[in-house]
């Protein structure tokens, strides 16, 4: 089972009203990791009670997912990948996401259905029927991050970042397709991030929109 959500230490805390959920997607290589972070030390600075979450877990169904990530996808089929993907995010959601927004917490997640949608429907699956499932179960966020930025410099930030070599989720072509499926949503909680100025203009533009959900001063 998951370890569940960590609590970020905090002081005057603020009482919010219910619980949020914030998200970051993109593909991998677009700084979606390091601005969730962030955020959740801005919030931690200004009193928010927030938990940090991330998708695939550490859980039974997350770690047979790291499984294909490290080792590839060795004939695995899509829909049973999605399943992987499916299961995982049910026992998120009731260990660990749920429980955080009755406390009235600030969820942040790095990763949700929406990478879900646009990674296994790159593999050829129908993305509105993925999003319809999960978002029978799953809590609509209410904000969402899209960091966008080109495939090909994000696999160039990857390789300088690591010495091991690329997953099976990060192959060019894949990740075109991933984009373009990224590019589908929309919706008033959908924010569109261009990650590829400097890392505090991203992360100004962030906070902008996070005090505004909270409605902070």
């Amino acid at each position: 089972m998951d370890a569940g959500p960590k609590s970020l230490p905090k002081s005057d805390a603020v009482e919010l009203d219910r619980g949020y959920l914030i998200v970051f997607e993109g593909i991998d290589g677009t700084g979606k990791s390091t601005h969730c972070r962030m955020l959740a030390g801005y919030l931690e600075s200004r009193g928010i009670p927030a938990v940090c979450l991330s998708e695939p877990t550490r859980g039974r169904w997350g770690m047979e997912i790291r499984k294909i990530l490290n080792e590839g996808r060795n004939g695995i089929s899509p829909e049973d990948e999605l399943a992987l993907f499916v299961n995982d995010r049910k026992e998120d959601v009731a260990l660990n996401i749920k429980p955080a927004l009755e406390m009235k917490k600030a969820v942040l997640i790095d990763r949700y259905y929406y990478s879900t949608v646009a990674y296994q429907g790159a593999l050829g699956l129908d993305p509105d029927r993925i999003c319809r499932e999960n978002e029978s179960f799953a809590p609509r966020p209410d904000l969402v991050f899209i960091f966008e930025a080109p495939p090909e410099k994000c696999l160039q930030r990857i390789k300088e970042g690591r010495n091991d070599g690329l997953s099976a989720f990060e192959q060019l072509e894949y990740l075109k397709k991933v984009e373009s499926l990224f590019r589908r949503f929309s919706g008033p909680h959908v924010r569109r991030i261009d990650s590829q100025p400097a890392r505090e203009v991203v992360h100004a533009q962030i906070r902008r929109e996070v005090d505004d959900l909270f409605k902070l001063t």
